[in-house]
């Protein structure tokens, strides 16, 4: 069949058709999405051959759909759904020589925000009154976790000799297995010492985990997102609250302190400085006063 032949219509329904059986061995999901996709902008460039659209038409498309409010996210995977159906179409009618997707880029998706509680939401929820060691064992849990800003991975794989107490830091395993040192706050390092001395009645003397359960085995990544959402909610915290809330809200509190992004990176186990910039949001009037204080060429004239 050769892009043209029929009236528009009737052409792309033939194309759409041929490259939804392309697609037969796909998940079902993916074929129908690229179906789908294909099909809207057949629609969208309505009295013209689907395989006779031009660069600027198919960019326009997207454009629009932009200006419409669709994410980066989806329509990347639009363009994507596209390039593959060309592809298709090019090889299957060697009379098709030019990719109206050819250089063509989605927008950006917008990068999402990281949700952190404010300091007095972690002051509370931290502040766990109990004599029980459970309870001894989540106030440690949640201390170390909002001083150090460690992934929840690392929390539930941190053995006791990993922790020092004298020097007041915790060595963890983090991305890629790289190792880091990180500082652990005095609040932490007190309930960490009222839960080795719990520790010691649940755990067998051959259990390394720093933090085990009823039983005396090292607590699942699992049980401590379910505590730390049950405990949210006996503090009185009105949103679900997850162990990377506390890692985000370590770093966005230390940066408002402190300004120190290299630092928060470091401290968070960042390979790139990027990853770490989108905690600058939360705060860039104190980053401002930081930098102002700090630079011999940023210094504000005082007003008269």
């Amino acid at each position: 069949m050769k892009a043209g032949e029929d009236k528009p219509d009737a052409d792309n329904a033939r194309w759409l058709a041929d490259f939804a059986e392309h697609l037969a061995t796909q998940p079902a999901r993916t074929r129908d999405a690229y179906v789908r996709d294909v099909t809207q902008l057949a629609r969208m460039t309505h009295g013209t051959s689907i395989c006779a659209l031009t660069r600027n038409e198919v960019s326009r498309t997207l454009a629009r759909l932009h200006g419409e409010g669709l994410s980066g996210v989806s329509l990347r995977r639009k363009l994507s759904a596209w390039r593959a159906f060309y592809r298709f179409a090019r090889e299957r009618d060697s009379s098709l020589r030019e990719d109206p997707c050819a250089g063509l880029r989605a927008p950006k998706a917008t990068r999402r925000l990281p949700s952190a509680l404010s300091p007095d939401e972690a002051a509370r929820l931290v502040t766990i009154e109990s004599d029980e060691p459970l309870g001894m064992r989540d106030r440690a849990l949640f201390e170390l976790a909002y001083s150090s800003g460690l992934r929840l991975a690392e929390l539930a794989s941190l053995d006791v000799d990993g922790l020092d107490r004298a020097g007041a830091e915790v060595r963890v395993l983090g991305k890629g297995s790289k190792e880091r040192v990180v500082p652990v706050g005095a609040a932490a390092l007190q309930a960490l010492d009222a839960w080795l001395a719990a520790r010691a009645t649940l755990a067998p003397r051959d259990e390394r985990a720093l933090f085990v359960g009823r039983r005396g085995r090292r607590l699942t990544p699992r049980a401590i997102q379910k505590r730390l959402a049950e405990w949210a909610v006996k503090q009185g915290l009105l949103q679900h609250v997850h162990p990377h809330m506390l890692r985000h809200s370590f770093a966005s509190h230390v940066l408002q302190s402190s300004g120190d992004l290299r630092a928060v990176q470091e401290m968070l186990g960042h390979a790139s400085i990027a990853s770490t910039q989108v905690y600058t949001h939360l705060d860039f009037q104190a980053l401002a006063k930081v930098y102002d204080a700090a630079h011999p060429r940023a210094k504000r004239k005082t007003r008269r």
